[in-house]
């Protein structure tokens, strides 16, 4: 038995319990070794380990896994988790094709670990690959950005020094098999000719999910494929610019966060289904109403799901009800989530409704009806339901509670 298996995975004490001759019938033992590869490809990398001990077929099992999933917070210390690392690479059966890796690092480790990482995956031609390190993205080996085999792309670097806490957007990618990418923590810098339009080179893009992202040097980012399908856009910065959508194929629109920033283009009008959770805070000194705009483009979306807090977002703008709406003419289905309201945003709705009462007694009775714990606004604002639905007086409407969940 390894060190590996001997020091890192086997707990120090073990019970031993006796029998019966039933319970000695190993099940899974019983299936294919390919079957058994594809359970534990699902595991941890530090529990397919642990299976060594189950018995002699078992011993070696872990090593042929297809998948690696490594990731800190499953040991107790760094030093740990570095010699864990290093050794699940060394004794890895290479002639087992490796499909996939997941590498998540919180703690700092060495540049090296890192680079080691990548280098086994681009050379066992790795097809998925999440990396989430504290690094600086200059330490991800060049060879990485014009992986051939890559077709899944999940990658969020947070630089360890520096003034700006996000990873500038490398020009350098080149990633000819890519299908999905998920960025986490990246900015995106204009070009030369100012414009931002950083994945028109990706020809087989299908799924792209941005988090945490920022825009420098210009004001439009431009989000440009003519393949892509799915868009998933997850940021709560207060910052403004524009994201300029020119996606052609594109049907399925996601948006999570603060709505502050102007989202237009042709590419909205071929949306089939838009799922947006907005929210906004008491710290946010202005409330966002652009909200409302990326509305007005969805001319051809069947599908709608809100949160309650989007509805509440909207609501913000006091003339809402009254703004003629030409948009969701093909809607088939309005979903509306409710789920608890963040205490700011809840805070900053009661200090809205509590300005437009007058006169002051009556604002008076609401804040005392507030500390006696009553809700002082419904979930769902009145009207907003048959505002979004105008055009479309046959979609289905659904309210579902996700209070509990």
């Amino acid at each position: 038995m390894s060190n590996l298996e001997n020091e890192i995975l086997i707990p120090p004490e073990t019970k031993k319990v006796k029998l019966s001759n039933s319970e000695l019938i190993d099940m899974l033992s019983d299936l294919p070794d390919c079957v058994i590869l594809h359970i534990l490809s699902f595991l941890n990398t530090k529990d397919a380990v642990r299976t060594c001990v189950l018995s002699v077929r078992w011993k070696d099992m872990w090593k042929r896994v297809p998948a690696l999933i490594l990731d800190k917070s499953d040991f107790g210390t760094i030093k740990i988790f570095a010699k864990f690392v290093s050794e699940v690479l060394s004794l890895r059966d290479s002639s087992i094709a490796l499909q996939s890796i997941d590498f998540d690092d919180n703690c700092c480790l060495e540049p090296r670990f890192i680079k080691r990482v990548v280098n086994y995956a681009i050379s066992n031609n790795v097809q998925r690959l999440g990396l989430s390190a504290r690094c600086n993205i200059e330490q991800i080996p060049p060879n990485f950005f014009s992986c051939h085999t890559l077709t899944y792309l999940k990658l969020s670097l947070y630089p360890k020094s520096g003034d700006d806490n996000k990873t500038l957007f490398p020009k350098s990618f080149n990633l000819p098999s890519l299908t999905s990418l998920c960025l986490g923590n990246f900015a995106f810098c204009a070009g030369d000719d100012g414009r931002i339009e950083p994945f028109s080179a990706f020809n087989r893009l299908n799924s792209l999910v941005l988090q945490g992202f920022a825009v420098r040097g210009a004001l439009t980012l431009c989000i440009s494929s003519a393949t892509l399908v799915n868009l998933t856009l997850n940021n709560h910065s207060f910052d403004f610019f524009e994201i300029e959508i020119c996606t052609p194929s594109v049907c399925s629109f996601a948006f999570i966060g603060r709505p502050y920033q102007k989202i237009f283009g042709r590419g909205l009008s071929y949306v089939k289904h838009v799922d947006i959770h907005a929210e906004v805070s008491s710290l946010d000194i202005e409330p966002p109403l652009l909200l409302l705009s990326w509305l007005l483009d969805l001319d051809n979306t069947k599908s709608l799901t809100v949160t309650a807090s989007t509805l509440q977002v909207l609501f913000l703008n006091s003339n809402l009800l009254k703004t003629e709406f030409f948009s969701l003419g093909n809607l088939k289905l309005l979903k509306v989530k409710i789920k608890p309201l963040m205490y700011g945003f809840r805070q900053r709705l009661i200090e809205a409704k509590l300005q437009k009462i007058r006169p002051r007694k009556e604002a008076a009775k609401l804040r005392k009806s507030i500390k006696a714990g009553l809700e002082p606004f419904a979930p769902i604002p009145d009207g907003i339901v048959n505002f979004l639905t105008q055009n479309s007086p046959s979609a289905e409407v659904e309210i579902i509670d996700c209070s509990w969940r």
